[in-house]
């Protein structure tokens, strides 16, 4: 199968998986929604931008799991930040704030898999010679570094300096994935990382974290 090719049917299936579990989901949407407008004062959705493919920012969408009227803090975000609600928690935890990202999916800023998306900060600190390599992949949901660092909040809020942890382990490993998944993804191992994503979102639902 060609490259154009690959990419063609890569597109087709975010387009129809996108498009159906927006329908599906849509009554988990709109209970969670109407969840975090009552739980805090803000908007449901919080918008930030994102670096994507070939280095076009755009605008990502979570469920807001922070207090609105906190003041802006750092672009890492550790288990025991204050400004996260009770309810946010629970949907940080569970990977329920990401769903609304099937919209940028669906309208193809995003993939269902590939590298996540960075703010521009951190991808200026990209290493030169990846940068190109994984901004040339549509930024996804999951891939390889999400399944492997699911917990990467709580590894966050174990550090004394949880930016410069970030910037200083992290953020390089992460690249350094990102680029090897951009080397070597395909539409068969795409299909595994999705199934195993949904299988660890259902595990955890299950109280099986």
């Amino acid at each position: 199968m060609t490259s154009a090719t690959e990419s063609t049917v890569r597109r087709s299936v975010d387009i129809f998986a996108s498009s159906a579990a927006l329908v599906v989901l849509s009554p988990l949407l709109l209970g969670i929604a109407a969840l975090v407008k009552l739980d805090s004062q803000g908007p449901a959705i919080y918008r930030q931008t994102r670096i994507g493919l070939h280095g076009r920012p755009f605008t990502l969408l979570k469920f807001r799991t922070m207090a609105f009227d906190s003041a802006p803090g750092l672009n890492i975000t550790s288990s025991t930040d204050a400004r996260i609600t009770k309810l946010g928690g629970r949907l940080r935890a569970t990977k329920l704030d990401e769903l609304p990202q099937l919209f940028n999916v669906l309208i193809g800023e995003m993939s269902l898999v590939g590298p996540r998306p960075e703010v521009p900060e951190y991808v200026d600190q990209w290493p030169t010679d990846l940068k190109a390599l994984i901004l040339s992949t549509r930024p996804g949901i999951t891939d390889p570094t999400t399944l492997r660092l699911r917990h990467e909040e709580v590894l966050l809020a174990a550090q004394p300096d949880p930016e410069s942890y970030y910037r200083l382990h992290l953020l390089p490993a992460k690249a350094a994935a990102y680029a090897e998944y951009a080397r070597t993804r395909s539409l068969a191992s795409d299909a595994s990382i999705a199934f195993r994503t949904v299988a660890t979102v259902f595990r955890f639902q299950g109280g099986r974290p």
